[in-house]
C-alpha cells in the first residue's frame, strides 16, 4: 500500500479522500436529517447540524488524505512544501481585494436586473458577514482547499497542463460532496438530478478561475481559501438578505452563469494556460 501510494499520489488522495468523507458522511446521511432511515437527529451548532454533521468528514476527507498521502509519498520535504503553500499569505494585496470583494460585487451587480427588489444591508449585515466569513475560512475553506488546491493542483498541472488538470479536479471536487445532496445541507428531499448536475458545473467554472488566482497569486493558498469561503458566505449570508424577495435557486443559477463567464474570460485571456508558468519546470516539479 505504501508503495502505491508513493507511486500514485494523486489516485491515493483522491479515492481517500472520497471514501473517508462519504464514510464519515453515511450517519449524516441517514439520520432524519437525512434520509431519515435512522431516526436520531444530530444537535443544532450556531443554528445548524451541518457543524457536526458534515464537518467532520470535511475535515477527514481532503486535508487529511492531503497530509497522509504528502507524507507516505514524500515524507518531511513534501509536507514542508504542502506546509509552505498554505502559510504564503506575502502576495500583492490586489489578490486579497479580489478574493475578498470580487464575488460579492459580481454576483450583487449580476442579481440585480433578476432577483427583484435590492434591499439596502442593515449595518447588522455587515458584522454577521464578517463572523460567518471568519466561521467560513476555518470550517469549509480549511477543510477542503489544502487537499483540492493545496495537494492536487500542483501534481495535476506538470502532469496535465492547467486546462486538463482543471477539468479533472472540477469535477471530482462536486461529486465529493455527492452524499450531502442527501441532508439538510442540500435541502433533501427538494433536490432534483438537474440541481446536482447544476451544482457539479458550477463547482468546474469555480475550479478555472481558482486555478488561475492560485497560479497568479504564486499559489498562495490562503487567497485560494480566502475565496472559496467568500462564495459560500455570501451565498449563505448575504444573498437572501438583499434580495429578501427572490427565489434562492436562482442565487445558484446566476453563480453558475457569473463563474461561467469569467472562466471563459479567463480561458480566454491566458490562452488555456490560466496563469501557469512555461512547461520547462513542470517536468521538473513533477518527478
Amino acid at each position: 500500500m505504501t508503495a502505491f501510494v508513493a507511486r500514485r499520489p494523486l489516485m491515493a488522495f483522491f479515492t481517500l479522500a472520497i471514501a473517508l468523507s462519504w464514510l464519515a458522511w453515511l450517519p449524516y446521511e441517514l439520520s432524519d436529517n437525512g434520509l431519515g432511515i435512522v431516526h436520531f437527529g444530530f444537535p443544532s451548532v450556531l443554528g445548524t447540524t451541518q457543524i457536526l454533521g458534515m464537518l467532520p468528514g470535511a475535515y477527514l476527507g481532503p486535508i487529511f488524505s492531503a497530509f497522509l498521502v504528502t507524507a507516505i509519498a514524500e515524507g518531511r520535504p513534501g509536507l514542508r512544501t504542502w506546509v509552505g503553500r498554505l502559510l504564503r499569505w506575502r502576495v500583492n494585496w490586489r489578490w486579497y481585494a479580489l478574493a475578498l470583494f470580487a464575488v460579492p460585487v459580481v454576483l450583487t451587480l449580476a442579481s440585480l436586473p433578476f432577483a427583484g427588489a435590492f434591499r439596502v444591508p442593515a449595518a447588522s449585515l455587515i458584522l454577521v458577514w464578517v463572523l460567518g466569513f471568519v466561521l467560513q475560512v476555518i470550517t469549509t475553506g480549511l477543510a477542503e482547499e489544502p487537499g483540492w488546491r493545496d495537494f492536487a493542483l500542483p501534481r495535476l498541472q506538470p502532469k496535465y497542463g492547467p486546462l486538463r488538470g482543471t477539468l479533472i479536479l472540477g469535477p471530482l471536487w462536486g461529486v465529493w460532496h455527492l452524499p450531502l445532496f442527501f441532508t439538510e445541507w442540500g435541502h433533501w428531499p427538494n433536490v432534483t438530478a438537474w440541481s446536482v448536475l447544476e451544482f457539479v458545473a458550477t463547482a468546474v467554472a469555480i475550479s478555472f478561475v481558482m486555478t488561475w488566482v492560485f497560479n497568479r497569486s504564486g499559489e498562495s493558498l490562503p487567497i485560494a481559501l480566502l475565496l472559496h469561503a467568500g462564495i459560500n458566505n455570501y451565498l449563505s449570508v448575504a444573498w437572501a438578505e438583499l434580495f429578501p424577495g427572490a427565489d434562492p435557486k436562482l442565487a445558484e443559477h446566476l453563480l453558475l452563469a457569473a463563474f461561467a463567464t469569467a472562466a471563459l474570460i479567463v480561458l480566454a485571456v491566458t490562452k488555456g494556460r490560466l496563469g501557469y508558468p512555461n512547461r520547462a519546470r513542470d517536468l521538473q516539479t513533477v518527478q
